[in-house]
């Protein structure tokens, strides 16, 4: 689409809108001021004074299928011709139809999905799941990890938004996973970083209880906490200590599923079947709310006589189902997995080393796909990080420059305490993976002086 046509009052009137009468997520609300936005479209949005942003955000590594994708917009538009909406105890052809596409991409056995309103409810009811498929009450997850923002999420959220939200949750036990570049476990390589990660979580689970614990949850690419890419082996032998134990795996793929990380699944890359899988954001890019869980043959047996416990008024919601049918289909007959695992390999992968060879702030460079993450550091031999854990105002002065340099530029990234995650649409193009590469390259020259190294 063309740029639309700048209206800076009415840019006004909506922030004024915003700020009288909408209360904004994990903020104060004195202090904001957001970015009305007019319009998108592929890779790009526009606000009303006409900027044109690249989207290497993708909103909240979401939009894996880009902006208003006109295969989605049309089935939701023709599913709301049709049937706007029915109560989950029917069935609907949107649903059933959006269930088995999911299923058929899901490892064999796991042939029931159960939807939800987003990835944090998915969450809650895999939990839920598996404490009443094992009769046992622990979960385990990673400290380096979030889960969403219900009850049971957050508190097996790993991140700091955990702490004031701590309120009776109980049987929630965190551990370290692997992270090579900031090992927790002193290893001088992959293979003994992953190695020794696994020694960790089995004396957790040893010490735990192994009778107690229903669930392990892990992403299977660790997103908001860092794009952190597991060692070759972690995975199978995490799988491997499920499976020792009667422990249900339940791999979170809300943010790298559907593409995000160049396969259909994130667990892919690693030749691992988790028990039940969490899914949300990619599998129709936000473009209507969902989630949901896919369960294996073994655990949905569980509910054929026993009464599930659980359902939300617009589980399987047909708007939302359509847009699953239809970004899937996209997603396939256009070959966007595939782009999202070349423009990977073959663009932002290189390209973002080559920005750590001319800027040292750049601690490490890591990702698959159209998934990645820059440890940005003050120091590359102590690997200090540029700004520290969980810092808040003059403290984060560093990461709020380059946000605001790569914004004056054009390009909306995806920052969280000192990592830049370069996360675009599974769609983007070479020319605009180029393009985003430029304007990072431009701004990370507009914060050089942090660097004391």
């Amino acid at each position: 689409m063309t740029s639309p046509t700048p209206n800076p009052a009415r840019g006004e009137e909506v922030v004024a809108l915003d700020r009288k009468h909408v209360f904004h997520s994990w903020s104060a609300q004195g202090a904001l001021n957001p970015l009305p936005i007019a319009a998108a479209e592929g890779s790009y949005f526009w606000d009303y004074e006409g900027t044109r942003y690249l989207d290497f955000s993708s909103q909240l590594v979401n939009t894996n299928i880009g902006h208003q994708h006109p295969k989605v917009v049309a089935a939701i538009q023709e599913q709301a011709a049709k049937l706007s909406t029915i109560a989950p105890q029917h069935a609907n052809d949107a649903r059933s139809e959006a269930a088995r596409l999911i299923s058929e991409l899901a490892p064999p056995n796991h042939n029931k999905i159960f939807f939800t309103n987003g990835g944090a409810d998915a969450i809650e009811n895999a939990v839920r799941m598996a404490r009443l498929h094992t009769g046992r009450h622990k979960v385990l997850s990673a400290y380096r990890s979030y889960h969403g923002n219900t009850a049971t999420a957050v508190t097996l959220t790993g991140d700091p938004r955990r702490w004031p939200n701590e309120t009776g949750i109980a049987g929630i036990v965190h551990f370290f996973g692997p992270y090579p570049y900031r090992s927790a476990f002193w290893a001088d390589s992959d293979e003994q970083e992953a190695d020794r990660a696994l020694e960790h979580l089995e004396s957790v689970i040893q010490f735990e209880g192994p009778q107690t614990i229903a669930a392990l949850t892990l992403e299977s690419v660790v997103g908001t906490a860092g794009v952190l890419i597991p060692p070759a082996h972690y995975l199978a032998g995490v799988r491997e200590l499920c499976t020792k134990y009667g422990i249900i795996y339940i791999a979170d793929e809300v943010m790298a599923g559907f593409g995000r990380t160049g396969d259909w699944f994130a667990f892919d890359h690693f030749g691992v079947e988790p028990d039940l899988i969490t899914f949300a954001k990619g599998v129709n890019s936000g473009y209507v709310p969902v989630g949901g869980v896919v369960i294996s043959d073994e655990i949905a047996a569980t509910f054929d006589e026993r009464v599930f416990p659980g359902g939300l008024t617009y589980s399987g919601h047909p708007l939302a189902a359509a847009s699953i049918v239809g970004t899937i289909n996209a997603m396939r007959e256009e070959g966007i997995v595939e782009n999202a695992k070349a423009i990977g390999e073959n663009v932002l992968g290189p390209g973002l080393r080559e920005l750590a060879e001319r800027h040292p702030v750049i601690g490490e460079v890591r990702g698959l796909g159209v998934f990645w993450a820059l440890d940005l550091v003050k120091n590359r031999d102590t690997r200090e990080m540029l700004v520290p854990y969980n810092a808040a105002g003059a403290a984060n002065a560093p990461m709020v420059e380059l946000v605001g340099a790569c914004k004056s530029r054009g390009l909306m990234p995806f920052v969280n305490y000192n990592r830049l995650h370069v996360v675009p649409p599974c769609t983007v193009s070479e020319t605009e993976a180029k393009e985003g590469l430029a304007l990072l390259d431009d701004a990370f020259g507009a914060i050089a002086h942090h660097y004391v190294g």
